[in-house]
């Protein structure tokens, strides 16, 4: 049993390192503990990320936009309440996260590093997105949970994975997961000129290494431009001759 119990938080801490993209695999298997992916994170096209949006029960949009702008883990969303999400300035406060072992209940962890406690902010024009959303949604009271389900229940990664299924199919992108918003928003953001170190503090890392994944990107997109550039020189020279 306790070997059972060391292999299970093994696991867990694999999988956060594949969550926070230090490694691209969970090498520490456990029959049925879920699916390994080891292919390189896809980016999500900005209108089929709003496409999913449209596509998924509206009690879910706001969850999928703060994923992807405010590059959030499922985990930190999930346990995101009232009091750490300031719509007047567009800050959010990243103090804890609820976390669905293998098996079990949920557990309320604190960021396993001090960058992934953090403050970020997200784009302004959320706003009224993020405001529809407390107001209809939303658990009551100062620390109301955020996202909660129907009932009034946490929002558990087990079961949200049915309705982000369903949304992604329906939007043309069946094998996206939900951490790919995460990636696509880091990406973006690394498209704006952001640094590696302002990278790290967004999205809560410890090691640039992780951070510098969203800036090849950006180099891809350097080289692109370049080879346009060459032809817009040839068509140049060419027309000059």
């Amino acid at each position: 049993m306790r070997m059972q119990n060391e292999v299970r938080l093994m696991h867990a801490i694999m999988e956060t390192a594949v969550d926070d993209e230090l490694i691209r695999r969970n090498p520490c298997r456990i029959d049925g503990a879920g699916q390994e992916d080891s292919e390189e994170r896809e980016v999500i096209p900005l209108p089929v990320v709003f496409d999913i949006a449209a596509k998924i029960p509206a009690r879910w949009r706001a969850l999928v936009l703060l994923a992807t702008f405010a590059q959030m883990r499922f985990g930190e969303l999930a346990g995101l309440t009232r009091d750490r999400l300031d719509l007047d300035h567009c800050d959010i406060r990243i103090t804890k996260a609820l976390v669905q072992p293998d098996k079990g209940g949920l557990i309320e962890e604190s960021p396993k590093s001090r960058a992934g406690k953090r403050g970020l902010s997200f784009p302004v024009e959320l706003v009224p997105e993020l405001r529809n959303h407390l107001d209809r949604y939303a658990a009551p009271g100062r620390r109301g949970l955020v996202f909660v389900g129907p009932k009034g229940g946490k929002l558990r990664r087990s079961n949200f994975n049915k309705i982000w299924s369903r949304a992604a199919t329906a939007a043309g992108v069946p094998d996206a997961h939900f951490h790919d918003l995460r990636h696509t928003g880091g990406t973006l953001a690394a498209t704006t000129g952001a640094t590696t170190k302002e990278l790290m503090a967004r999205l809560g890392h410890s090691s640039p290494r992780a951070a510098m994944i969203y800036q090849h990107a950006t180099r891809d997109r350097d080289k692109s431009i370049a080879a346009a550039l060459g032809k817009l020189l040839d068509a140049t020279r060419d027309g000059s001759k």
